[in-house]
C-alpha cells in the first residue's frame, strides 16, 4: 500500500510539473544577456511556456533586479503588477552604472491565479554611457601610409597582469573596420565591425568578454584595421575618404581582479604600429594578402616590436559613440563545390550551387611568391564563360601570395563578395573540392519564419527570397551585394520590410538603421536615396523620391505591427512628421506633382513599344498615393502615441490629399488616368477611391492582368501590394494565377531559369539565355521578394491585429487555392511560435494551428457553417475555450486562447 501511495504522489508531482507554466526566454532590449546596453532605462521581456495547456494568459508579473560585483544590491523590485504585459517592461529602479552587470528574474501569475516559480536568472551589462567613461585615446599609425594601396595597419601593446582576473571587458571601435586579438586569439566572432552607420553622427562600439583570453603575467593585445566604409572607395563613381582620410583605433579594456580592484588598458601613446599581410582591402575590389609579410605571433606577449613604429594620438570625437544593439555580421552556412569545370575560354571555374554573399576559404601548398587570383561571378554567360560585366567597376577579386612550404589557408579580410561561381588563376595543381569552401556572411538575425507547400517551385521561390535577404542584410539593408553599389537603398528596404520580418527577426536590425534614416534626413525633411547617405558630397539634396523616402513612415509602422514596439514609433516620430511636411511644402492645392522620382522602378516595358504595351504609370500619380499613405500612417502613429491634435490634423490633411487625387487622376466612372496595374493597385491598397468606385477598379485591375495573359507588369512600388489587393477584393484566384505564372514576367520565371536568389529584373536572363544590360542587372536583389509577405499572411494566413500588434492578438485566415494540397508556415513571435498548417485530403480541409501563451487568436475556417467543423474530432461548438462566431465572407470565425488545435471541415 505504501508503495502504491508513493507511486501515486510521484505521478501527481510529475503531472503537476508538466502542467506548470514556466517563464523563459528573458530578453533585455530584445537581446539575450547583452553586454553593451547604453539605455539608462532598459526594457525587459519574456515568454511563457505553457506546455500543452490551452488558454493560458498572464494576469500579473513581478520583476526583481540586482547588481553584481562590488557593492552588489537589489536595485529594483516591482512587487506584484496586475498586467498581461510581457514585452518591453521599462526598468524604473536605481540609476544604472556604466560597465556594471545586473541580474534579473521574473515570475508571473496566470489566469487561474497560480504563480510560477522565479525564472532562471538573466543578465545585462551596461556599456559606457558618457564620453567621460572613455579613458582610451584615439590612435592612428605612426608611419607614413602607402597612399595608393593603403595596407592594413597593425596596432599592438604588451601589458602585465599581476593578480588573478575575475572578469575583463573590452570596448572597441574604429575609423574603418577592425579585427582584434589578445594573446594570439581572435576577439569575438563578428566581422566588418564596427558596422556601418552615419559615421559623422553615430559610431558604434562593440563590447567583448575577454576574460578567457587573458593569462597571468605578460599579455598582449593587437588590432588590424581596414579602410571599409569609412575611407574606402565607395558609392557611385567610387571615391575614397567619404567620412575621413584617417584610419584609427579606440580600445579600452576594463579588468576586474578577484580582490575587487580594477585596472584599465587603453589605446594611448605607448602602442606600436606596423603593417602585415593585408596589402590591400577594398569592399568593391577585394583583398590582396601576401603571406610572406606575416609577422608571426605579433599579438602575443613574446613578440619583439622594437622595429615597429609608434602611434599618433588624435582627438577624434567620442560624443558620437553608441552601443551596438543590432546583430553583428557573422559567418553562417558553408558550401562545397558542386561542379569544377573549364569554360570554352579555358577558365578554371568552381560552382558552389548557391548565389551567396561572403567569401571563399582556400587551402593551398606551393612555392614562395606563387600568386593565386580568385574572381567572383553570379552567372555563367550563354556560351558558358565566366561573366562579370554586371559587376561594373567592382573588381571583386582576391589575390593571395604564398610564403611557401607548408599548406596555407587563405580568406580575405575587410571585404566581401556576392557570387555563385569563382574563377581561379595561378593555383598550383588541380582544383579539388576539399580545398575550396564558400562561407556565407550576414547579420546574425535569428530565423523567424518558415514556409513550405506542395508546389516545389513556390518552395524554391521562398528559398530565393530568404537567400536574397541573407545576402543583402549585411549590417544595413543593401540593394545588391556584388557590384559597385551595395548601398542602403531606401525604396528596396521599405517594400521588403514586412516580408523581412517574417523570415528573420529584424527588430534590432531595422531599429538601428532607422536611426540613421533620421540622422541623415535633410533639414528640408527630404530623405536621401540611400542610408547611410554616401551620395551627398557636393551634390546637394539627393533624395525625396516617392516610395523611397516613405521609408521614414512605412518601416517604423511595419516594425510596430511585427513587434508591437511603440518605442520605434516614438524614436522616429519627428522624422516621420518632417517627411510628410516636406511633401506638403512641395504640394500646391494638396497635389504633389513636382520633383524627380524613380516611379514604379523596373516595371514591365517593351523595346520599340509601338502599341503602348509598356506599363508606364505617371510618377506624380504614384507620388500622390504615397503622400496619402504616409499621411495615413501619421494618423495611425499619432493615435498609438496619444497625440490627438496631430491625429486630427493629419486626418483633415488626408481628406484633402485624396480629394486632390480624385480631381486630377480619376474620371467620374472610375477610370484612372494611368490605366496600369500599379495605378489600380496603389489606389486600392491606399484607399484613394471612394467606396462606390473600388470594386469596379478591382475589376479593371483584373481585366488588365488578363490583357497581359495573366502576367504582372508592376515594378518595385506596385509589386508588393498586387496580390494583397486582388485577394482583398475577392480575386484571390487571380492572385494565385499571377504567383504561379511561370513565364516572363513573373515570380517563377527566374525560378524556372535556375535562380537561387531574387533578381533585380524580371528577366535578368532572357528566354534565349542572353542577359539584360550589365549596367543594372543584379542577380541578388530582394525587392521583388516582397511577395513573401502575401505567402505568409494570405496563403498560410498568419497575421496580427493592428490594434493588438506584435501578435498579441493573432489572425489565422488561410486562403485555399492555387491547386495547392498543403501549406505549412511557422513564425516565431515575441510570445512564441505561431503555426498554420493546412492540408486537403479527398473530402476534408485539415488545419493545424498553434497559438503561443499570453495571446489570443481569431481563426477563420473556410466554410459557410460551423456544423461540419471539428476540433480534435469533436464538434467545434462543444469544445471548451472556443467561441464560435457567425459565418461571413466564406469563413467561420473562431475565437481561441493559446494552445495547439486540430481542425477539420468539409472541403468547399
Amino acid at each position: 500500500m505504501r508503495k502504491i501511495l508513493i507511486l501515486f504522489f510521484a505521478l501527481l508531482l510529475t503531472s503537476t510539473c508538466f502542467a506548470q507554466v514556466k517563464v523563459q526566454y528573458l530578453l533585455t532590449e530584445n537581446a539575450i544577456n547583452p553586454i553593451s546596453i547604453d539605455a539608462i532605462n532598459p526594457r525587459l521581456s519574456w515568454q511563457l511556456n505553457a506546455g500543452d495547456k490551452r488558454g493560458v494568459m498572464q494576469t500579473a508579473y513581478e520583476v526583481k533586479v540586482s547588481s553584481l560585483g562590488k557593492g552588489a544590491q537589489e536595485v529594483w523590485k516591482t512587487g506584484k503588477v496586475m498586467s498581461d504585459q510581457s514585452m518591453y517592461i521599462t526598468y524604473k529602479g536605481k540609476p544604472l552604472a556604466a560597465g556594471k552587470k545586473y541580474v534579473w528574474q521574473v515570475r508571473i501569475w496566470d489566469n487561474t491565479g497560480k504563480a510560477t516559480t522565479w525564472s532562471e536568472p538573466a543578465s545585462w551589462q551596461m556599456g559606457l554611457l558618457t564620453p567621460g567613461d572613455w579613458k582610451a585615446k584615439w590612435i592612428t599609425p605612426g608611419f607614413s601610409e602607402d597612399s595608393v594601396n593603403r595596407p592594413s595597419p597593425l596596432f599592438r601593446k604588451g601589458f602585465s597582469l599581476t593578480k588573478k582576473v575575475r572578469s575583463a571587458m573590452a570596448y572597441i571601435t574604429s575609423h574603418g573596420l577592425y579585427e582584434a586579438q589578445i594573446n594570439g586569439h581572435r576577439v569575438g566572432d563578428a566581422f566588418l565591425t564596427p558596422g556601418w552607420t552615419s559615421f559623422n553622427k553615430r559610431l558604434q562600439y562593440q563590447v567583448y568578454d575577454v576574460t578567457n583570453l587573458l593569462q597571468p603575467g605578460a599579455n598582449a593585445v593587437g588590432a588590424t584595421l581596414g579602410s571599409g566604409w569609412y575611407r574606402g572607395y565607395f558609392g557611385y563613381d567610387p571615391k575614397p575618404n567619404l567620412y575621413g582620410k584617417d584610419i584609427a583605433l579606440l580600445f579600452q579594456m576594463e579588468v576586474t581582479y578577484t580582490d575587487g580592484t580594477t585596472e584599465t588598458i587603453t589605446t594611448d601613446e605607448s602602442w606600436k604600429s606596423s603593417t602585415g599581410p593585408v596589402r590591400f582591402a577594398e569592399i568593391y575590389y577585394g583583398a590582396t594578402i601576401d603571406d610572406r609579410m606575416q609577422q608571426k605571433s605579433w599579438s602575443t606577449a613574446n613578440f619583439d616590436d622594437k622595429s615597429w613604429s609608434g602611434v599618433t594620438v588624435k582627438d577624434f570625437a567620442k560624443d558620437i559613440l553608441i552601443a551596438t544593439y543590432n546583430e553583428p555580421v557573422k559567418k553562417h552556412e558553408v558550401f562545397k563545390p558542386v561542379n569544377i569545370f573549364k569554360t570554352p575560354k579555358g577558365e578554371q571555374v568552381i560552382d558552389f550551387g548557391q548565389n551567396l554573399v561572403g567569401w571563399v576559404q582556400m587551402k593551398v601548398k606551393g612555392k614562395a611568391g606563387d600568386t593565386i587570383k580568385i574572381s567572383h561571378a553570379e552567372v555563367i554567360d550563354k556560351p558558358g564563360n565566366f561573366y562579370t560585366e554586371n559587376l561594373r567597376t567592382a573588381r571583386s577579386q582576391d589575390i593571395y601570395i604564398l610564403k611557401g612550404g607548408e599548406e596555407e589557408t587563405f580568406e580575405p579580410q575587410f571585404t566581401w563578395q556576392g557570387f555563385r561561381y569563382i574563377k581561379v588563376e595561378g593555383y598550383p595543381g588541380d582544383l579539388k573540392p576539399e580545398n575550396f569552401t564558400a562561407v556565407s556572411l550576414y547579420s546574425d538575425m535569428k530565423p523567424a519564419g518558415t514556409f513550405s507547400c506542395s508546389n516545389p517551385l513556390l518552395n524554391q521561390l521562398q528559398h530565393n527570397i530568404q537567400w536574397g535577404q541573407k545576402g543583402n542584410f549585411l549590417d544595413v539593408p543593401t540593394d545588391c551585394p556584388q557590384r559597385d553599389e551595395r548601398l542602403g537603398w531606401t525604396g528596396d528596404a521599405q517594400v521588403f520590410s514586412r516580408t523581412a520580418s517574417y523570415n528573420m527577426n529584424v527588430h534590432n536590425f531595422f531599429t538601428k538603421w532607422l536611426k540613421d534614416v533620421a540622422a541623415d534626413q535633410y533639414p528640408s525633411g527630404s530623405i536621401p536615396f540611400v542610408i547611410p547617405n554616401v551620395l551627398r558630397a557636393g551634390r546637394g539634396e539627393m533624395g525625396g523620391s516617392t516610395g523611397w523616402a516613405d521609408v521614414s513612415t512605412i518601416i517604423p509602422w511595419n516594425m510596430y505591427l511585427a513587434y508591437g514596439d511603440k518605442q520605434i514609433l516614438e524614436n522616429q516620430y519627428s522624422s516621420m512628421k518632417a517627411w510628410v511636411k516636406y511633401m506638403q511644402d512641395k504640394s500646391k492645392n494638396d497635389l504633389w506633382n513636382t520633383g524627380n522620382h524613380f516611379g514604379d522602378w523596373l516595371f514591365y516595358s517593351v523595346n520599340d513599344d509601338t502599341d503602348g504595351s509598356s506599363a508606364i504609370t505617371n510618377k506624380y500619380l504614384i507620388a500622390q498615393c504615397f503622400y496619402a499613405y504616409s499621411t495615413q500612417l501619421m494618423i495611425n502613429t499619432a493615435k498609438v502615441l496619444g497625440k490627438k491634435d496631430d491625429e486630427a490634423y493629419y486626418t483633415d490633411l488626408l481628406a484633402k490629399i485624396k480629394k486632390a487625387y480624385i480631381g486630377e487622376y480619376v474620371t467620374p466612372n472610375g477610370l484612372i488616368s494611368s490605366d496600369t496595374q500599379t495605378a489600380y493597385v496603389l489606389a486600392l491598397e491606399f484607399d484613394m477611391l471612394p467606396e462606390n468606385l473600388r470594386q469596379q477598379a478591382a475589376q479593371r485591375l483584373v481585366n488588365n492582368i488578363s490583357r497581359y495573359g495573366n502576367h504582372l507588369t508592376t515594378g518595385f512600388l506596385g509589386t508588393p501590394y498586387l496580390c494583397h489587393v486582388l485577394s482583398r477584393f475577392g480575386h484571390a484566384d487571380v492572385a494565385y494565377r499571377l504567383l504561379l505564372q511561370e513565364t516572363y514576367p513573373s515570380w517563377l520565371y527566374p525560378v524556372k531559369m535556375g535562380a537561387t536568389t531574387i533578381w533585380e529584373r524580371w528577366d535578368g536572363i532572357r528566354t534565349d539565355g542572353s542577359f539584360e544590360a550589365p549596367s543594372m542587372n543584379s542577380y541578388n536583389h530582394y525587392a521583388y521578394g516582397a511577395i513573401g509577405d502575401w505567402m505568409y499572411r494570405v496563403i498560410a494566413g498568419i497575421d496580427t491585429k493592428e490594434d493588438a500588434p506584435g501578435y498579441k492578438q493573432i489572425i489565422i485566415k488561410p486562403t485555399i487555392g492555387g491547386n495547392l494540397d498543403n501549406v505549412a508556415a511557422d513564425y516565431e513571435t515575441n510570445y512564441g511560435k505561431v503555426s498554420s498548417h493546412w492540408k486537403l485530403d479527398i473530402s476534408n480541409l485539415l488545419l493545424d494551428v498553434e497559438i503561443p501563451a499570453n495571446t489570443t487568436a481569431t481563426i477563420y475556417i473556410p466554410g459557410n457553417s460551423n456544423s461540419t467543423i471539428l476540433e480534435s474530432g469533436k464538434a467545434v461548438a462543444t469544445v471548451p475555450g472556443i467561441k464560435v462566431g457567425e459565418a461571413a465572407d466564406g469563413y467561420v470565425a473562431l475565437n481561441v486562447g493559446s494552445g495547439v488545435y486540430h481542425f477539420s471541415t468539409a472541403r468547399q
